[in-house]
């Protein structure tokens, strides 16, 4: 989508293992904490021109982390935007570029100072479905039917996105990729039919929304608690992760 060459994934997986192996020493080992990986890709043509270059960087950052929002697992405020859109159809929404992060930086300044963690985007041709928070994709649980955006070019296909699928189906919980209007989620808190809802990424892994904030008026979501399948989701990853937990699916490679 940006016209940047494809980087072997062996060999960026083998210079991920080596890096890794220099800098052991960083890993975090108390709970809650990780090692964040950041495979990065940039230009290093010296020339000013609006076209694709002709020449690339590729390197990883790692850096120790710790948990992705200030306050943990307690539950997250989140702001629907309704003035500003991070990507349209055709965009660049799917892809894993900085100029997302450019488009969300100033709705989510308004939203932080207005009291809230993050912004959930809307669709920008009708600005009434869901698509992703901020930094997550995002995920609701409708009368015990777990749904999540469905990916149609604008947002993230998210890797932990993908997991919580996967686990949800082994689960044999109902999970559904579709659309999802902000008025069925209004409507949902209203009538109590929408129980839970929670992010997924590869910061926060899971985080749970408590509030969202709609047209001036704040909605609790599960009396602002962690809900049941979001709990279990993320006991469950986070167990797969750490090894306490066997891996079905073959997601972990051991170092």
């Amino acid at each position: 989508r940006l016209c940047m060459p494809e980087f072997d994934i062996e060999v960026a997986l083998n210079a991920l293992k080596e890096l890794i192996a220099v800098d052991e020493d960083w890993i975090p080992t108390l709970p809650g904490t990780s090692l964040y990986i950041r495979p990065t890709m940039i230009s290093t043509e010296a020339v000013l021109g609006v076209h694709p270059a002709n020449s690339y960087r590729f390197f990883i950052i790692l850096s120790p982390v710790g948990s992705y929002y200030a306050n943990g697992l307690a539950p997250t405020k989140i702001k629907v935007e309704e003035v500003y859109v991070r990507a349209p159809l055709g965009g660049t929404g799917e892809a894993k570029c900085m100029g997302n992060y450019a488009a969300s930086l100033l709705a989510g300044g308004v939203a932080n100072k207005e009291g809230y963690d993050q912004v959930l985007w809307l669709d920008a041709k009708d600005r009434k479905y869901a698509e992703e928070v901020g930094s997550m994709n995002i995920f609701f649980v409708l009368n015990g039917v777990v749904k999540t955006p469905a990916l149609l070019g604008s947002i993230l296909p998210g890797i932990t996105r993908d997991s919580v699928v996967k686990l949800l189906k082994k689960l044999n919980i109902p999970c559904e990729e579709t659309h999802i209007s902000v008025d069925e989620i209004v409507a949902g808190v209203k009538d109590g039919t929408l129980t839970e809802v929670f992010g997924s990424g590869t910061a926060a892994v899971i985080s749970p929304v408590g509030t969202l904030g709609y047209k001036g008026t704040n909605y609790t979501v599960n009396g602002n608690k962690m809900g049941e399948i979001t709990t279990l989701l993320y006991n469950t990853l986070t167990s797969i992760q750490g090894r306490t937990a066997p891996d079905p699916f073959k997601w972990i490679t051991v170092l």
